[in-house]
C-alpha cells in the first residue's frame, strides 16, 4: 500500500456513498481506480488510526470532497473545473440517484471512472463512479 501519509495535506478527503445508503466521511491516501478495494481512514485522527479496508463492490461512489461541512445532501450537477475535453454524461445509480458532469475515461468494462461535477457550487471535487453499481452512463 506505499509509504503512510505524514501529515493531512497529503491526504483526500472523502465520501463513501454504500449501495445500502450509508454515507461514511473519511480520508484516503493513494486511492488506485485500479483496486478493488482501498483503506479509509477515519474522519477523526486519521494520521494517529488504523483505517478499514472498503470493498469496491460494495460502493456506488467515492465522492472527493472540499470539506465535510458542506451540505452532503446536495446534488451536483456539473464543476467548473471540469475538463474541457472530456464528454458530458449522466449517470443514474441503481437506487435512482443522477448525477451529471464530465468523464475522460468512461468505458463500461472498467471498474470505475473518475467524473468531475460541473456546478461550482458543489462540494464534490471529483467522484470515482463504480461501474457497476449504475443502473445507466449516457452521453448528454
Amino acid at each position: 500500500m506505499g509509504t503512510p501519509a505524514r501529515t493531512l495535506d497529503q491526504l483526500n478527503k472523502v465520501v463513501v456513498g454504500y449501495l445500502n445508503g450509508d454515507r461514511v466521511k473519511g480520508y484516503v491516501y493513494e486511492f488506485s481506480s485500479l483496486e478493488d478495494s482501498f483503506n479509509l481512514l477515519p474522519q477523526e485522527n486519521p494520521l494517529q488510526e488504523q483505517g478499514i479496508t472498503v470493498e469496491m463492490k460494495n460502493l456506488k461512489a467515492v465522492y472527493f470532497v472540499w470539506d465535510f461541512s458542506r451540505n452532503s445532501e446536495y446534488l451536483d450537477f456539473g464543476h467548473a473545473g471540469a475538463p474541457m475535453d472530456g464528454r458530458t454524461v449522466e449517470v443514474t445509480f441503481t437506487d435512482g440517484e443522477k448525477i451529471v458532469g464530465r468523464s475522460q475515461g468512461y468505458n463500461s468494462q472498467r471498474l470505475g471512472f473518475f467524473l468531475f461535477p460541473a456546478d461550482p457550487r458543489g462540494n464534490n471535487i471529483r467522484i470515482f463512479v463504480v461501474t457497476r453499481n449504475t443502473r445507466q452512463v449516457k452521453l448528454v
